[in-house]
C-alpha cells in the first residue's frame, strides 16, 4: 500500500512537470479564429493572449453593431480552437492516471 501511494505521488509529480512544460510550449502556439467569411480574423496564442486582429476594410464603413458581432464571433472561434489544442495536448499526459474523462485543463 505504501509503495502504491509513493508510486502515485511520483506519477503525479511527473505529470505536473510535463504540464508545466506543455504550458510553456503552448504559449508559443498560435491559432486563428475567423468570422464573417474571413472578414475578421483574430490570432491568439494558447495562453489566451490575443496577438493580432485583422478586419477587412469593407467592414469599417458598415454597421458598427455588425462589426461588433463579427469580432465577438471571431474571438469565440479562436478561443474554441485554443481550448481544443490545449485539451489535445494534455490528454496524452493524463492517460493511465485513472482520471475521469472530460477534465478541462488550464490554457
Amino acid at each position: 500500500m505504501k509503495g502504491d501511494i509513493g508510486q502515485l505521488l511520483k506519477q503525479a509529480q511527473r505529470v505536473q512537470a510535463e504540464m508545466q512544460k506543455a504550458q510553456a510550449e503552448l504559449a508559443g502556439v498560435e491559432v486563428q479564429g475567423e468570422a464573417g467569411g474571413g472578414m475578421v480574423a483574430i490570432t491568439m496564442n494558447c495562453a489566451q493572449h490575443v496577438k493580432s486582429i485583422r478586419i477587412d476594410p469593407a467592414l469599417l464603413s458598415g454597421d458598427r453593431e455588425m462589426l461588433e458581432d463579427v469580432l465577438v464571433a471571431a474571438f469565440n472561434d479562436a478561443l474554441r480552437k485554443v481550448e481544443h489544442t490545449v485539451q489535445e495536448r494534455y490528454s496524452g499526459m493524463t492517460a493511465g492516471l485513472g482520471l475521469p474523462g472530460g477534465l478541462r485543463f488550464p490554457s
